[in-house]
């Protein structure tokens, strides 16, 4: 049955992320003989494998149940509504505890990183579905419904509906894109033409990290190999960040179109989506459209009649990593390995899908690249500031009256954001997510741009009525949850800021606590191995320095005060010498 199983996944897709996905769902776990058995079928190493189930968050060695439901714990999407613990209320009507699957198999709980559900309130996923605007009438009807063991198909449709919440449309949401349009506009062009219109339009990177796109389709162009390789980045992990799910639903034709005009101006036949593993949901959709765009010759061989020009696109989906937002881990991912970022130089342009030249863009760039070869450089660089060409498409989320999509042109400030999404008593705004910049409110005329406060597109915004240090806890439990282990000072030192913050938090943290933190954020920051590494240590130096009074008020009046409890780690010592004296006890 395993054998015939694992070929059945292999006949349907044969990348291993997709056949162990195929194996868990089938099985509710992916067994030591699973991993023998798929690496014999893969011909690929046990020990590759192996790593791969533990490596992702939803692959697992031990059965989950045949409702396996996850609770976002991110602080906009969290289980936490109204001050209610949503997941704690699951829990007590189907008696399990978080983190465990229940003795009969019938249902398992966890909690996991944001789902990319910020404008929607209290989620979860159920079986990789999501659920959203969760509340205690919800969780009711949910643990009726698993009780009764209700597939999911009689659940109510109206859950599973994920709206958009497109709240101010700009350069790229405000036109209809007629399906094929660019590519025709693209073969009026040659490909030297097509990359300098991306080139002068001065399109940068909307990841965040904002290197030249037109520069980096150019170096991929003249690298030296035997195939490029174009790949979208469509991974977004980062918390309070959104806008890649609703590119995805609304947009994607024209995602599609500015991979396929990459593809022209690089010499590229093949190209991959990579897809977060918690948007498997979008996958029969995406894929019907790239179906009906090869209907319409818009990719396959000789596209549009062109002779020569042949490109397709194929979907990979992950299995929840966070580092894989990070391109080269993403590369790696897409090789069917553990997604560790890799050393550069060599860059991924030269050196990256099998070694390959390679263009990594996100959702976003390449729609962005679709627009332009249609309408021309000069039509997107009129938008902008002078160093920050075009419009940003945000994911706003927290505390504001209508979270959603909003598209400004760059140099807006955070303070009309915050005006059009209803955000009336902000304290603080996280920009770009946790790795991003946490900003107070004497900072609210800062403008988004790359000259000032860059963003791969996230603001979560942080009311009065909010314990920032609560914030930052939940964000340094993110990063050591979401590290991928692979350096010293990221893999350590993530858990150290950890608990460091729950020992002041806790209220049992001292001056000294808060020196040796700011100390291992600062080598945190300097030494890890990638940017997200890097990044990881970003809410605890933005917060001691702009919010200092959130930890300060929580210190204790001590010099040095030790992370644990001296006398309660003697009693097992006081029962072994059957003492219990005071002279037993440390005062």
């Amino acid at each position: 049955m395993l054998r015939s199983a694992i070929a059945e996944a292999y006949a349907a897709s044969p990348h291993l992320l997709h056949v162990l996905h195929a194996l868990q769902q089938q099985f509710l776990h992916i067994s030591d003989e699973a991993v023998r058995e798929v690496a014999a079928h893969l011909d690929l190493p046990l020990s590759q494998v192996d790593a791969v189930v533990d490596f992702y968050s939803f692959f697992h060695k031990t059965p989950r149940g045949r409702y396996d439901i996850l609770f976002s714990n991110c602080t906009s999407c969290g289980y936490m509504a109204g001050g209610v613990d949503l997941m704690a209320m699951l829990g007590r009507r189907l008696d399990i505890v978080a983190g465990n699957t229940r003795g009969d198999g019938l249902v398992s709980m966890d909690q996991t990183s944001c789902i990319g559900m910020c404008d929607h309130g209290a989620a979860l996923l159920v079986n990789g579905r999501p659920i959203t605007s969760l509340d205690a009438i919800k969780i009711d009807r949910i643990a009726a419904l698993v009780e009764a063991e209700a597939p999911l198909e009689d659940w109510p449709a109206e859950w599973f509906q994920v709206d958009d919440n497109i709240r101010v449309s700009g350069l790229l949401l405000k036109d209809d894109f007629t399906v094929g349009i660019g590519l025709r506009k693209m073969l009026e062009l040659d490909v030297a033409d097509t990359l300098s219109e991306i080139i002068q339009s001065g399109l940068r990177g909307r990841g965040g990290a904002g290197f030249s796109t037109g520069m980096k389709w150019q170096f991929c162009r003249e690298a030296q190999g035997d195939a490029h390789y174009v790949v979208c980045n469509a991974d977004e992990g980062e918390p309070g960040t959104f806008k890649d799910r609703v590119l995805l639903h609304s947009h994607v034709d024209s995602l599609f179109e500015g991979m396929t005009v990459c593809a022209f101006a690089v010499g590229a036949k093949q190209g991959y989506l990579y897809l977060r593993g918690e948007y498997r949901y979008l996958l029969p959709h995406l894929q019907s459209v790239l179906a009906r765009r090869r209907e319409l010759a818009l990719l396959g061989v000789d596209i549009l009649g062109q002779p020569g020009f042949s490109f397709d696109i194929d979907i990979v989906v992950g299995a929840g990593a966070y580092i894989c937002g990070e391109e080269s881990a993403l590369i790696e991912s897409l090789e069917g390995k553990r997604g560790i970022p890799r050393v550069r130089p060599p860059f991924p342009v030269t050196h990256g899908y099998l070694g390959q030249p390679t263009v990594v863009n996100n959702v976003e760039t390449f729609i962005a690249a679709a627009h332009i070869v249609l309408r021309g450089s000069a039509w997107f660089r009129a938008v902008g500031t002078e160093k920050s060409a075009g419009s940003k498409i945000l994911s706003i989320s927290g505390d504001c009256a209508a979270p959603g999509i909003y598209e400004y042109p760059f140099g807006v400030t955070i303070r009309q954001v915050l005006e059009d999404c209803g955000a009336k008593d902000a304290q603080a705004v996280q920009v770009g997510g946790p790795s991003g910049t946490l900003i107070n409110s004497a900072e609210f005329d800062r403008r988004l741009g790359f000259d000032d406060l860059s963003t791969g597109g996230s603001l979560m915004v942080f009311s009065q009525t909010r314990d920032m240090l609560a914030v930052i806890v939940n964000f340094a439990h993110f990063f050591a949850h979401e590290s991928c282990g692979f350096c010293t000072p990221c893999r350590v030192g993530t858990v150290l800021l950890k608990n460091g913050l729950g020992k002041i938090a806790g209220g049992h943290g001292t001056r000294y606590d808060l020196d040796e933190m700011q100390h291992i954020a600062t080598l945190v920051k300097c030494r890890s191995h990638c940017g997200l590494g890097q990044t990881a240590a970003n809410p605890i130096l933005d917060g001691l320095q702009r919010f200092p009074q959130a930890f300060e008020q929580r210190l204790v009046h001590h010099d040095f005060e030790p992370h644990f409890d001296l006398d309660a780690a003697l009693e097992e010592a006081r029962q072994i010498s059957r003492r219990d004296d005071a002279a037993a006890h440390i005062e």
